[in-house]
């Protein structure tokens, strides 16, 4: 450690990304000192590394951030080099500090003083927002490697465009909203078939010719709280947004039950069925990992953070960017500046507020 750079920073927003580029113009915009720290390389990188068609599954017109219009026309659909581009300028008109390549690999509370750590450097802070969002560790179920070692398997986060499989018949893992894309990118090249292992909700992208977030907005869904009773139902379900397993089913895509085994090239489903695949791709999602946050009294008995609205129980704490954080469009690009303007409400208020020490004094005067 005797080549560690100590720093201090009265706010350290960790993670810079769309929610800690947020996080930022609004601590900017309210005069608060403050500094963003990210593991990446440059500002969109995580963008840049998706699969090459991606597209967002809400127009341009949704797509702003705080301070800044998405340049995009209204009713189209964005890929991921347009998202980065639009956050890396985001980061330069605003000016905010961001310090790049650095991983945090622990946050501990010392003396009342937060600390982060990574490789190479030490900042302590008074208030720190983790907006790292909610993906970070890629997950592939364990029954995968019961299959054949020359089998060709990679997870979505690896998967660039078809070429990231081999020919022949392929399965993709995962009937959410990545997982029915790249099914319907490789069925222009090959058989495909998906497994979904439940039936998720699906919306039409433009019902009645206007995008399914004018919709939502209009009837104020994208509005509602985690905490009412619609939202803890609504919350505990992921939903595909566009043409759904019928649609893939037009395309020439087969649709099978959940994965539940296999052996060699064969992949066995919970009907009972079976068959064989060239690859696989597992469009099975991610897992979430707090085992840096080394504050256990924030934590639930799985590692998880508990909070209210991004707001902790360790005083200066607080999480942005996660889905359903407040409401459906909490971790969205253009509504995550909601969240970033809630928590620096609570960020000045507790900057403003007198100190334990201070408030001793002022009884005992």
């Amino acid at each position: 450690m005797g080549n560690t750079t100590k720093n201090e920073a009265a706010v350290l927003v960790i993670g810079g990304g769309q929610a800690g580029l947020a996080m930022g113009y609004h601590l900017a915009e309210r005069g608060l000192s403050f500094l963003i720290v990210d593991a990446n390389p440059d500002v969109g990188h995580v963008w840049r590394s998706r699969w090459d068609s991606l597209r967002l599954f809400t127009s341009a017109e949704y797509n702003s951030l705080p301070g800044m219009q998405f340049p995009g026309t209204r009713g189209t659909y964005p890929g991921k080099e347009e998202i980065a581009d639009f956050l890396r300028a985001y980061a330069e008109e605003a000016q905010l500090p961001i310090r790049l390549n650095t991983q945090v690999t622990s946050l501990t509370l010392e003396d009342g003083t937060y600390v982060a750590r990574s490789d190479d450097a030490e900042i302590r802070a008074q208030q720190v927002v983790i907006a790292t969002g909610p993906f970070h560790i890629p997950f592939t179920p364990a029954l995968a490697e019961d299959l054949a070692p020359d089998l060709p398997q990679i997870h979505s986060a690896e998967y660039r465009n078809p070429d990231s499989v081999p020919a022949g018949k392929t399965l993709v893992v995962g009937g959410a909203n990545s997982g029915q894309q790249i099914a319907l990118e490789l069925s222009e090249s090959r058989p495909v078939e998906i497994s979904a292992g439940e039936k998720l909700p699906t919306l039409p992208q433009r019902p009645l010719g206007r995008d399914i977030w004018w919709w939502l907005t209009v009837m104020r869904i994208s509005r509602v709280t985690v905490e009412s009773r619609l939202g803890q139902r609504l919350s505990q379900r992921d939903v595909v947004i566009g043409g759904g397993l019928r649609e893939l089913r037009k395309h020439g895509v087969g649709v099978r039950p959940r994965v539940v085994g296999g052996s060699g090239r064969t992949v066995t489903f919970d009907d009972g069925s079976s068959a064989d695949y060239e690859g696989i791709v597992w469009a099975t999602g991610y897992r979430v990992d707090r085992s840096w946050i080394e504050i256990p009294e924030v934590k639930d008995e799985r590692g998880q953070i508990q909070h209210v609205r991004g707001v902790t129980e360790s005083p200066g704490l607080y999480m942005l960017g996660m889905t359903w954080q407040y409401t459906r469009t909490s971790a969205l690009l253009g509504w995550v500046g909601d969240d970033a303007a809630f928590l620096t409400d609570q960020i000045e208020a507790a900057k403003q507020a007198p100190t334990a020490a201070e408030s001793l004094a002022t009884t005992t005067s």
